[in-house]
């Protein structure tokens, strides 16, 4: 198990090289989406290896909150105390926000880690079980706008349709805004209520590179903030995605810089925005069917992997076939996805071999990102 887990990060790490020579000059790189410390789920985020993974990607700063503690009664006083202290350890590296339950205090508990320094807001409307019409939230977006401070709202899995609600609540009081998730669970009906819209931002921080394709799409460049989701997105994974994804949709240096970093650091500055221009990207994706292939094959690997099952049907193998093909002119990236899940597949094989629960997560995890790094290869590889 030992030599195929290393096997297997050591080839993750080899894609570093590929990311850094994807940037463009003068990158700034900012992570507007990680989190620290424990989730009911057992999911972990610690700050020493958060520093180290942004040291050597040479992302400087990042928009930082607690995870869904087991401790988060009363109002996630008790995470919040941690997030700020991990802030001030982070010399300046790590922005924090404040995370709310509005069922518990929860502008009294805004305003005073504000007071203590929280940059920001964060609310979960999926884990906190609240509806975007809840009247509860009126008040937390009045005082965001009030302090000048940004809101971060989960947008992703496990939300019926917010934009109509979430447009009332920014028109009534227009704090900064940044939708989680590429405002995956409504994107169409957020884009149509907030693209070209200042002030409104949506992180990256998706597993399909077709969300970000449609997110470019759809919504200015200057809009789209990278971001992580650490420790549930990984480097360079994390990086890889947008970067590629940003190629793709055809978005010049200069709007690079911005999602990468730019925007984001403008709103840690309290800093005027940089001017909306245009959405960029192709309203139709065209892929040679070995791509769509190994595409359809890896998305149905990924919930196995997720929930640690055997791959039972095949579907890495069914991947790596896909890879065979001699005519598609693109024998460079099929061979570096057979790479991939060629170790993706040993690793998978091994896991019945690891002696407890916390090896069986570390291989499924170090898989995950292998199969990750293939599938965004298939579906940015040029058609």
């Amino acid at each position: 198990m030992d030599d195929v887990v290393g096997r297997a990060v050591g080839l993750v790490e080899s894609y570093e090289e590929l990311v850094r020579e994807d940037l463009p000059e003068r990158a700034e790189l900012f992570d507007a989406h990680v989190h620290l410390g424990t989730d009911i789920d057992g999911m972990r985020g610690d700050l020493q290896e958060l520093l180290r993974i942004q040291a050597a990607h040479g992302i400087t700063r990042s928009f930082m909150f607690c995870l869904d503690e087991p401790d988060r009664h009363p109002g996630f006083r008790a995470p919040n105390d941690r997030t700020l202290a991990f802030a001030e350890q982070s010399d300046g590296a790590l922005v924090p926000f404040v995370r709310l339950d509005l069922g518990e205090g929860p502008i009294e508990e805004a305003t005073r880690c504000l007071d203590r320094g929280a940059g920001g807001i964060k609310l979960h409307p999926r884990a906190q079980k609240f509806m975007l019409d809840d009247d509860r939230l009126a008040p937390v977006f009045e005082l965001a706008a009030a302090r000048k401070v940004p809101i971060l709202i989960h947008g992703g899995r496990g939300l019926p349709p917010i934009a109509d609600a979430l447009a009332r609540l920014m028109d009534a009081y227009e704090p900064q805004l940044i939708i989680a998730h590429a405002g995956i669970a409504d994107l169409a009906a957020l884009a149509r209520h907030f693209s070209g819209r200042p002030g409104v931002f949506f992180d990256t921080s998706v597993w399909s590179p077709l969300d970000l394709l449609d997110l470019y799409r759809l919504v200015s460049p200057e809009q789209v903030l990278y971001a992580s989701d650490y420790p549930y997105g990984t480097q360079p994974g994390s990086l890889y995605a947008s970067i590629r994804t940003a190629h793709m949709a055809g978005l010049d240096d200069e709007q690079l810089r911005a999602m990468l970093g730019g925007s984001a650091r403008r709103i840690a500055d309290g800093e005027e925005a940089l001017p909306l221009t245009p959405p960029r990207g192709p309203q139709d994706v065209s892929h040679p069917l070995t791509f769509a292939r190994i595409h359809q094959y890896l998305s149905m690997a990924t919930p196995l992997l997720w929930t640690r099952q055997a791959d039972t049907i095949g579907v890495i193998g069914l991947a790596l076939n896909a890879c065979d093909e001699r005519a598609n002119g693109h024998r460079e990236d099929t061979e570096r996805i057979r790479e991939l899940l060629t170790v993706a597949r040993d690793l998978w094989r091994a896991f019945p071999e690891a002696e407890d629960e916390t090896e069986r997560v570390r291989a499924a995890r170090v898989a995950f990102r292998l199969v990750h790094l293939a599938n965004i290869t298939a579906v940015t590889s040029p058609a």
